[in-house]
């Protein structure tokens, strides 16, 4: 066995980060002399991950807007593609950023290096036609969820799922009034937590129609408070700018704090973008409405390609429809605000709702970190066989 093992590892976003850093921690208990190098956040950064770019720079979604930025995507592939082909890792592992990552999977593949790609691209939701992109560039695939794992096996591309890392750390039990009294919420507050994402596009698309909804259900129900969690010092900025630009009502009502994993928690109720965040709120319990809303040409491209009919986490996992979802102009105030009311009022089966929250709670809790470690070791000793290193 040899006992230094170089990975290379690229992450393009704080999602990405996190599950870097719990999967450099797991290699290194199975390879504690173990080099990381490529892209990371602060994250696999304090875990000793060297990193060759700022992670931020590979922070852009959509269909459309990564055009802008494609002269520095390109120079940052090459740069780690000249890298990568001096010094050679025995193993790559791109974290999700597939539109980036699997690019640099390709040429790194053609190079000869084994290659790793954790968090399945949604080739599910899209036209299949990626996935033979994908089967050139990738050795094996990891995916967080199990609904993902059927086109890869379909396609003959080696894969197993590992669960998600959220599944492990968060458990089971309620700690609703724990937070709030870190928030310095009351048992008694009837509290929404109002999510339009982390990035200033995403915010300017969903938070006016969140902030006038809630502004709105006022009106039914005056005694609700709002918890809007802000991802930084820019979020919040924006956030109280639109509040103001909206002059609605009962300002005092609306309460910006840090911590989202504590807004959810300590909410009855979550309103948020579509995301990891959705993740995060069946995983805390919380009963959720969820929004999409991408730039007008992002949307009608994946429109004509898209091949789901729905697009939340939690009703893809239960594979039926558990919590409502507006996508692009279906995101109006008016029904935004209806939800908001009906939630809060109890109009719902909320048992039923937790009671599959909790089930499909369970089915991710797989140790995902370790899994995956274990899995590119895997990978690691057959290479070492083929090689007559084992």
């Amino acid at each position: 066995m040899i006992e230094s093992i170089r990975f290379g590892i690229v992450a393009g976003e704080k999602s990405g980060d996190i599950l870097g850093a719990g999967l450099i921690s797991a290699l290194r208990e199975l390879y504690p002399q173990a080099e990381f190098f490529g892209i990371g956040g602060s994250a696999m950064l304090e875990l000793g991950c060297r990193s060759l770019a700022a992670m931020d720079r590979l922070s852009v979604m959509g269909f459309v807007e990564p055009l802008g930025r494609l002269p520095e995507l390109l120079s940052i592939k090459n740069k780690l593609v000249t890298e990568f082909t001096k010094n050679p890792p025995d193993i790559f592992i791109g974290i999700d950023s597939p539109g980036f990552n699997t690019r640099l999977e390709f040429e790194l593949r053609s190079l000869g290096i084994k290659t790793v790609h954790y968090v399945s691209p949604s080739v599910w939701a899209y036209h299949e036609s990626r996935i033979h992109k994908i089967k050139k560039a990738v050795d094996l695939m990891l995916t967080l969820f199990p609904f993902e794992t059927a086109i890869y096996k379909q396609h003959e591309i080696p894969v197993t799922c590992v669960g998600h890392p959220l599944a492990d750390t968060i458990g089971l039990e309620d700690n609703q009034l724990a937070s709030r009294a870190v928030l310095d919420f009351s048992a008694e507050d009837q509290l929404v937590a109002l999510m339009p994402g982390s990035r200033s596009g995403e915010i300017k698309r969903l938070a006016p129609a969140f902030i006038l909804a809630a502004a709105g259900s006022l009106q039914d129900m005056p005694k609700l408070k709002f918890v809007i969690p802000c991802s930084g010092p820019e979020a919040r900025k924006q956030i109280q700018a639109i509040i103001a630009r909206l002059s609605i009502s009962k300002p005092e009502r609306f309460f910006l704090v840090d911590d989202s994993h504590l807004a959810i928690s300590a909410s009855n109720l979550v309103m948020l973008a579509a995301g990891t965040a959705t993740l995060e709120a069946m995983l805390l319990r919380r009963p959720m409405i969820v929004s999409y809303k991408v730039a007008g040409l992002t949307y009608m491209i994946a429109s004509r390609i898209l091949k789901i009919s729905k697009f939340a986490l939690p009703n893809l996992l239960a594979d039926k429809a558990l919590v409502p979802e507006f996508i692009q102009h279906g995101v109006q105030v008016a029904s935004l605000r209806e939800q908001i009311v009906k939630f809060m009022t109890g109009d719902f089966d909320k048992i039923g709702l937790l009671e599959e929250f909790d089930r499909l709670h369970k089915e991710l809790r797989k140790g995902a970190s370790r899994q995956a470690a274990n899995e590119i070791q895997k990978l690691i000793k057959t290479e070492q066989l083929q090689l007559g290193l084992g």
